[in-house]
């Protein structure tokens, strides 16, 4: 039923009316008028166990019974110190603590102070290290530090003269538009380590904390991997001029691609790791960061104090959700299911949409993939940011006969043009449903540039 009268709730777009989510179930929502969305999107990439699992439920309920709420200042709890270890147990030992806050834009601030007051707290100390490197087309988070961070020209537009100065960047790995031709994937990764190492001599290495990336760059390029090797290269890099490797996987990690850990794949571990969306499934808002013992080492052998904090961080009800996910993840055995549904989902939407004259690149990993969109294939064009396509397509696919979610996002050429879709399901989605999510998506995307033109 239709709200009667003007929201109280200041939405993302406020002249815009949004449909109304009553319940979920499994691989679907449901609207207030009937209609039953197939979110092959897990909203941005969150719902990693499905709607409405009673398991998380109950433990929510459980610890409920115990304490809801306890000030990290002063305590501590089981459930905070259950989840810790089990997010340290699925690195093989690499990562030996964890932080657990709200967000993963508060996620990234944290991993900025951190790496900051790394410096400060060695032995040595150096304290000239204040800047980062991190990559154009990215995004990071919201917060003001966080966006800063972050390379996505049009999230940024409105607060450049608020943001941080001391953050420079790159150009990522993206080669569908940046792979010269012929270049292989040797001379291109050493090309994108040269510029890395040039830009450290330019703002002087002696000044850099850290080097921050995606490892699968979602949001802003849309499920786009590093070709191989590239991990390694930027590693090399940072070692070479004593830097942190802060990798970012709110979006791409705990399981989404294959992996628990994004960087499992790539064969190198991060100083530091930021953690998000597949932590709670979207049960709690819960994320994270995962620290190397290099650096853990370094604070217990100074203050032993990170001079940084929350509220509401390790919140117990949270923290009884996220290990409840992680538990589930591990006890039905979905890690494998992402990857066989990956190679399902991957198999189908190349064969169904990999000849359309608007799909320009499909790319991505498990049960991660980004379909960008373009106004000529040849060409590799995009569509004018004016025209709203990603947009336009996901709120096209809520209408019946499609009733599919995707998750939409522009700017994938430059930060302002270009547009693309991701389709990322529940790792306990199954074959039909992966099949009924790529009939869907095809038909949506057909229809849509049909009446479009």
């Amino acid at each position: 039923m239709a709200c009667l009268s003007p929201s109280a709730v200041l939405h993302r777009n406020l002249h815009e009316e949004f449909p109304r989510v009553v319940r979920g179930q499994g691989s679907y929502l449901v609207l207030d008028d009937g209609r039953r969305i197939l979110d092959a999107s897990g909203g941005a990439a969150v719902s990693c166990i499905g709607h409405g699992d009673s398991r998380v439920r109950q433990a929510i309920a459980a610890q409920l019974d115990k304490i809801e709420y306890a000030a990290t200042t002063f305590y501590t709890t089981d459930v905070c110190e259950e989840l810790c270890r089990e997010l340290l147990s699925s690195t093989a030992g690499e990562m030996t603590r964890a932080y657990i806050v709200n967000s993963g834009s508060e996620a990234m601030e944290a991993a900025m102070k951190l790496a900051r007051q790394y410096f400060l707290e060695k032995d040595t100390p150096e304290p000239s290290r204040t800047r980062f490197i991190a990559r154009n087309q990215s995004y990071h988070g919201t917060t003001l530090g966080s966006l800063s961070m972050g390379g996505h020209a049009s999230r940024r537009a409105k607060f450049e003269p608020m943001l941080l100065d001391n953050i420079t960047k790159v150009a990522p790995c993206f080669p569908y538009r940046h792979q010269g031709l012929g270049e292989s994937d040797e001379e291109y990764v050493s090309r994108l380590a040269g510029e890395l190492d040039q830009e450290f001599q330019r703002v002087g290495p002696e000044n850099v904390c850290a080097f921050v990336a995606e490892p699968v760059v979602g949001a802003a390029l849309g499920c786009v991997p590093a070709v191989s090797g590239y991990f390694q290269a930027m590693r090399a890099v940072c070692d070479k001029y004593g830097a942190l490797l802060i990798l970012d996987e709110v979006m791409c990690g705990i399981g989404r691609t294959g992996t628990m850990h994004a960087w499992q794949q790539e064969g190198i571990v991060p100083d530091i790791q930021t953690i998000g969306k597949c932590l709670g499934g979207g049960y709690q808002p819960i994320a994270g960061l995962l620290l190397h013992k290099r650096v853990v080492d370094v604070f217990m052998n100074g203050s032993g104090a990170f001079v940084h904090g929350h509220t509401y961080q390790g919140h117990p009800i949270a923290c009884a959700a996220a290990l409840e996910v992680q538990r589930i993840i591990g006890k039905d055995n979905l890690l494998q299911n992402v990857v066989d549904m990956g190679a399902l989902l991957s198999k189908r939407i190349h064969e169904l949409l990999s000849e359309h004259p608007n799909v320009g690149n499909i790319r991505g990993r498990g049960l991660f993939w980004g379909i960008e969109l373009v106004a000529d294939k040849l060409t590799k064009e995009p569509f004018p940011p004016s025209a709203g396509v990603a947009l336009g397509l996901a709120e096209f696919g809520l209408k019946e006969p499609y009733c599919v979610a995707v998750y939409p996002s522009s700017g994938t050429v430059d930060g302002i043009k270009g547009d693309h879709i991701i389709l990322s399901p529940a790792y306990n989605t199954t074959a039909i449903e992966i099949e009924d999510i790529v009939a869907r998506v095809h038909r949506l995307i057909h229809d849509y540039f049909a009446v479009s033109k």
